[in-house]
């Protein structure tokens, strides 16, 4: 992804590997301070992924591929620190295909296995957004959820890999940012990406897509953390909600993951586990609370959106329709 700094504009990944270490963007810090931050160990990586360090699921896919290199580089148990990573976010799909898969080759040098791991989910969404870029026409005005961009799938994105494309192509598009509560990635990391690349923008409150879908709105794109056999799909909460607004105002609704994120061993949303998070991330603005004592949230993580919402899936392989992915339901 594009990152201007002090010292000019550089391309850099989410996460990578250097020397034993895993290097990482504190996502948590953005947009007011951008920080490398290092990881050494198992603990780390998982704590990285818990709190928010690193998130996005094909992001999150590569830490756990890290962090297994981390265990075999340490000669330390690998399956223990596969339970320990996997079960840091229970919702995302690519988390545990890819700690599955440095488990299957435990044989091999891992910290290479990693690496190619991490260059497969980069040239995946680059092909995402090539796919996808074909859906957005010059003057298109686009609305995102959350954060699907280069810092949630190491580079490049899910949902803004077409809008990426399509930029870089000289169409001239506007995103809507919803600001996407309570730990608006979308308002401090999607805003922060797009700012990055020079790509018109707004961000809105959450609460405003209705009004601008009525008669502004060309098309959704959002990311997925696990999509099921049928086409239902877990995203950042809040999605359900712009996928009826969209299908009410006829506006297309498109799901922008690779194939990593299907999941061929759930049938249904109703097998998806939905993440609950703390209640002070509802609670308190910061460290300032917010609401009343005595009060108590609700805070799941995830929404789960029926797939007769879905429009199309912007794959690495196409567009597929939902009754389409049953047959590509399986890992690459």
């Amino acid at each position: 992804m594009l990152v201007r700094t002090a010292k000019g504009t550089k391309d850099i990944r989410s996460l990578w590997m250097e020397k034993g270490v895993v290097k990482a963007i504190d996502q948590r810090l953005l947009p007011n301070q951008f920080k490398i931050v290092s990881i050494r160990t198992v603990k780390e990586m998982a704590d990285a992924i818990s709190d928010m360090t690193i998130r996005g699921a094909p992001s999150i896919g590569a830490a756990g591929a890290y962090g297994m290199a981390l265990a075999w580089q340490r000669k330390q148990d690998l399956t223990k620190a596969s339970v320990t990573l996997v079960k840091t976010r229970p919702t995302a799909h690519d988390l545990s295909y890819a700690v599955n898969l440095m488990l299957e080759r435990c044989d091999e040098d891992l910290v290479r296995e990693a690496d190619a791991y991490a260059d497969r989910i980069v040239n995946m969404c680059k092909r995402i957004g090539e796919n996808g870029a074909k859906l957005i026409k010059n003057g298109s005005r686009i609305l995102t959820h959350c954060n699907a961009g280069a810092l949630a799938t190491v580079d490049f994105g899910t949902a803004l890999a077409p809008i990426r494309v399509a930029h870089r192509d000289g169409k001239d598009v506007f995103v809507y940012v919803d600001e996407t509560r309570p730990r608006l990635q979308g308002a401090k990391l999607t805003a922060w990406e797009l700012l990055n690349e020079g790509i018109d923008h707004a961000i809105i409150s959450d609460n405003a897509a209705g009004h601008y879908m009525k008669d502004s709105v060309d098309l959704v794109i959002v990311g997925a953390d696990r999509i099921a056999k049928n086409g239902d799909f877990a995203n950042k909460i809040g999605t359900y909600t712009k996928a009826v607004l969209a299908k009410e105002n006829w506006v297309p609704f498109y799901v922008a993951a690779p194939i990593s994120t299907f999941d061929p061993s759930t049938g249904t949303g109703k097998g998806i586990v939905i993440e609950e998070r703390s209640e002070d991330e509802v609670l308190c603005v910061g460290d300032f609370r917010v609401a009343p004592k005595g009060s108590r949230a609700l805070n799941p993580c995830f929404d789960v959106t029926p797939a007769k919402y879905v429009t199309g899936f912007v794959t690495e392989k196409g567009i597929l329709k939902p009754n389409d992915i049953s047959s590509f339901a399986k890992s690459p």
